[in-house]
């Protein structure tokens, strides 16, 4: 059993995936993420890295998340490290509806580490509210990227 939630963005996929393949964005959308660190230069291609930190001032963790796939406008999927909780499997999957909007569709299922071990329905009852108020907030920040582009300029 995995988290899965899906939302939908007024704004075309590759809008979308403008903000999943910068890495820099993540800590401004993505719950739980406080900092990023640095940015492996090749990001979003396979085995590339988002080095970050995770969690509340002063408790916060460093880690990283590195890409397992890549297709542009269609899939990232990540394994997100957080030590010393485990691993993650994580994937976007984005699907046109039209040309000004999509739906993305957010999987995670823990798969290493002690967290693993929750039971599955705890795992989806914990991940679940996270990862839809992410793609909330990834909408926010793609639909206000979208906005600022199509405004004239003064």
């Amino acid at each position: 059993m995995s988290s899965e939630v899906t939302r939908s963005i007024a704004a075309p996929a590759d809008q979308v995936w403008d903000v999943l393949a910068d890495g820099w964005t993540y800590a401004a959308w993505l719950v739980g993420a406080s900092h990023i660190r640095a940015v492996d230069p090749s990001w979003p291609a396979p085995e590339t890295k988002i080095h970050h930190s995770v969690g509340p001032w002063p408790l916060v963790l460093q880690d990283d998340t590195k890409v397992l796939a890549a297709k542009p406008g269609q899939l990232l999927e990540l394994e997100a490290r957080i030590y010393p909780a485990g691993a993650a499997h994580v994937r976007f999957q984005l699907t046109p509806l039209g040309p000004a909007r999509t739906e993305v569709r957010m999987i995670e299922e823990l798969h290493r580490g002690p967290a693993q071990h929750l039971p599955k329905l705890a795992q989806k009852l914990l991940l679940a509210p996270r990862n839809k108020e992410s793609l909330a907030r990834l909408a926010a920040y793609v639909e206000g990227r979208a906005r600022t582009a199509r405004q004239p300029a003064p």
